[in-house]
């Protein structure tokens, strides 16, 4: 479900419907810190993604903490 999630969510960030594309970001953030735990790779990739997504939208700080966040998840991984 959380995979669907970030895949909608990325293909209507690159449609540019911001609008909706954020609600999945969100929920898949969710269910996959839920599921896997905060540090999970997969999560890291949605945060990425969400990050994308912030920064289009002109909320930088929010995204650089997303992706510093993933980057973390990434390098405790590896």
């Amino acid at each position: 479900m959380a995979l669907s999630l970030n895949n909608l969510a990325s293909l209507y960030r690159t449609q540019g419907k911001y609008a909706e594309a954020e609600p999945l970001s969100q929920r898949s953030m969710v269910i996959y810190e839920k599921a896997l735990g905060p540090q999970h790779p997969d999560l890291a990739k949605t945060l990425e993604n969400y990050a994308i997504l912030l920064r289009e939208t002109g909320r930088k700080n929010e995204a650089d903490k997303l992706k510093d966040r993933a980057r973390t998840i990434r390098a405790t991984t590896h």
